[in-house]
């Protein structure tokens, strides 16, 4: 199971920070026999879903339809100049089509520029189920990962009505605090509201401006955000 203080050089908690905060990936699919490859842009669920939404006119969407079994990469800022320390993390996974609102809410809330087309026919979203990771965190660092670790496995942080709660109590009575949080980040302005949030972080948005947050440390319930960013 997943440790709820898990160290800060855990490498599963290394690999989901830079997985939620992925805003571009790599995906790989079997096109005519041969594997082909696409930039997509990643969200992920609660549960440590990664959804995306694809168009029936990408050559990579008619691949996954015909075989769901693919692979996406994420990677973040090399350490050296030597782009070998760069972390990086890959997926094995079979994908399907999802019709649950919310991972559409999810996806939309992360990526909201995506709203002018996303009711376009011929897009639709995608769920991706991961059945082996591989992480890289820098030049000869690298393991196998506990597929479970990347996800919460605990009945509390699995919770939605709570996360949501937690998000609605922190917008209606931290406004001030967010935008501060989010000029630290590099945002600017008033108005931050928070909307996403998971036991590695959360996601404040302003406009189509749409920050990542990581917590020092993970969430043991949603309960604790409000002391988290306090």
């Amino acid at each position: 199971m997943q440790e709820l203080r898990e160290s800060q050089n855990d490498i599963h908690r290394e690999a989901r920070l830079l997985l939620r905060a992925a805003r571009v990936a790599s995906l790989a699919v079997l096109e005519e026999d041969y594997p082909s490859i696409a930039l997509v842009t990643p969200a992920v669920t609660l549960d440590g879903g990664v959804v995306l939404l694809l168009s029936q006119l990408s050559a990579h969407t008619r691949a996954l339809d015909r075989d769901g079994r693919c692979a996406l990469m994420v990677s973040g800022p090399a350490e050296e100049r030597n782009p070998q320390t760069s972390p990086r993390l890959s997926l094995v996974c079979d994908a399907v089509r999802s019709e649950d609102a919310a991972d559409r809410a999810r996806y939309l809330a992360v990526h909201p520029y995506a709203g002018f087309y996303a009711g376009f026919g011929d897009f639709g979203m995608y769920r991706l189920s991961t059945i082996a990771a591989r992480y890289v965190g820098g030049f000869a660092r690298a393991a196998s990962l506990d597929v479970e670790r990347l996800a919460p496995v605990t009945v509390a942080l699995r919770d939605e009505a709570a996360a949501a709660a937690a998000m609605a109590a922190v917008n209606a009575g931290q406004g001030g605090r967010l935008d501060r949080i989010a000029r630290e980040q590099g945002g600017d302005g008033s108005g931050w509201q928070v909307i996403a949030l998971d036991p590695d972080g959360y996601d404040l948005a302003r406009e189509d401006v749409v920050l990542r947050v990581a917590f020092a440390h993970g969430l043991r319930t949603y309960a604790d955000f409000t002391s988290q960013i306090g």
